[in-house]
């Protein structure tokens, strides 16, 4: 790999041992990619909470900031396990909070900011076209590769906290021209409505292509999509397809034409979204029976615009008193949340507003355990894919009836 000289020094200790072993960890990576170089990026978005990292990775962090390690480029957090002001209420233990506290004082103290969000670009660092990031979540990397014309990879665990420290990644994969090309033409007939169509679209494409090479370019899309609208569609690609980029013609910036998202070039394969498409999304998530223990909003977490629809939506309304309602959400859409009356009216129905987390990263399985939970209802066709990994049984539905779900109490059929 061709080095700089400011790498070159950092490769002989300059920098000091963590930052030394953390780029010797990125030249492997690269090189396992082909990549000639490295390319300075301008933030980072660490991934890795103390329950998918474990005792090993805490360890690892532990070690990093106990050796002097300091961020060099602005640093934010992706969600974590707890919400410290309800963890006690909702049944998660001592030693949950115990463990998330630590890696959230080790960050601190080697400079993150503490967002504890997966929507950062909505929320504190809105990507710009053409720059470089080292980002970790899935859903936050494609909508800065797709939707804002940044690059990055998905920089998870260790390798976001080694792009912090060294401030570059490997020059591979979305970071290159030829690589955010289109592969596949996805002719959309069946039109997304609401802002859960979006994320049925992204699922119905995702079970399609499952490769992180594989590129998207949606064509015959008629309506303008909201910012919600595709968060959804990338959070659901990346959680199904493990894509990292996508087009929609007319929309994104480096899809003005067909042409120009296939950089001139045929698509591999033509995928039709034909009518009823979506619909058949809805109804591949079936209910096994017709009690809901669960109700979940926010993943990604909640735009302020969602919340105020929800509290919308639920006002003057009662949750079921056997179903437990959650919106997941950032702290600062929570404060205007506060602000604006929006809490007020979702918390009189009977639902939870809880902020830094997002629930399939929130110990479910524990809380499965202690609460009996099963049946999920979700207008987040990604929260539906991963949960179902932790013995829930999920239904995926458009958010009117999700809210009709949490009043009734019962599962919606399609």
């Amino acid at each position: 790999m061709e080095l700089t000289p400011e790498e070159r020094g950092i490769l002989a200790g300059r920098s000091g041992e963590p930052v030394r072993r953390s780029f010797e960890m990125q030249i492997a990576a690269g090189e396992f990619f082909g990549a000639g170089r490295m390319v300075p990026v301008t933030s980072a978005h660490l991934t890795g909470d103390p329950e998918s990292m474990g005792d090993a990775g805490l360890r690892f962090v532990e070690d990093l900031c106990g050796r002097g390690a300091r961020f060099v480029i602005p640093t934010t957090t992706n969600p974590r396990n707890v919400d410290f002001a309800l963890y006690r209420e909702l049944g998660q233990t001592e030693e949950i909070a115990r463990r998330e506290r630590r890696l959230r004082d080790l960050v601190v103290a080697m400079g993150a900011v503490p967002v504890d969000t997966c929507a950062n670009y909505q929320t504190v660092y809105p990507p710009r076209f053409g720059e470089h990031l080292a980002w970790g979540d899935t859903g936050a990397v494609i909508y800065a590769n797709a939707v804002a014309g940044a690059r990055s990879n998905f920089e998870g665990g260790p390798a976001s906290y080694a792009a912090a420290l060294t401030g570059r990644v490997a020059a591979y994969g979305m970071h290159l021209d030829e690589c955010r090309l289109g592969t596949h033409l996805i002719d959309v007939a069946d039109q997304p409505r609401s802002v859960s169509d979006w994320g049925a679209l992204g699922c119905f494409v995702g079970r399609r292509l499952t490769n992180y090479w594989l590129v998207p370019v949606f064509a015959g899309i008629e309506a303008q999509p909201s910012a919600d609208a595709l968060k959804q569609l990338g959070a659901t690609l990346a959680s199904y397809g493990s894509l990292a980029m996508f087009h929609v013609v007319g929309v994104t910036p480096e899809a003005r034409t067909v042409n120009e998202a296939f950089g001139g070039q045929a698509p591999r394969e033509t995928i039709d979204v034909s009518p009823g498409g979506l619909a058949g999304v809805y109804r591949s998530f079936e209910p096994e029976r017709e009690h809901v223990d669960l109700v979940v909003f926010g993943t990604p977490h909640l735009s302020l615009f969602e919340v105020r629809d929800l509290a919308t939506m639920l006002k003057g309304r009662t949750v079921h008193p056997r179903t437990v309602l959650l919106l997941t959400m950032s702290a600062g859409v929570k404060a205007l949340a506060d602000q604006f009356g929006y809490t007020r009216a979702i918390e009189a129905s009977g639902g939870k507003m809880i902020t830094g987390v997002c629930y399939y990263i929130m110990t479910p399985r524990e809380l499965s355990r202690v609460h009996g939970f099963r049946t999920i209802v979700t207008d987040s066709a990604k929260l539906a894919n991963i949960i179902a990994a932790y013995g829930y049984n999920p239904i995926f539905r458009a958010t009117p009836e999700c809210v009709e779900a949490a009043i009734s109490g019962r599962s919606v059929v399609r």
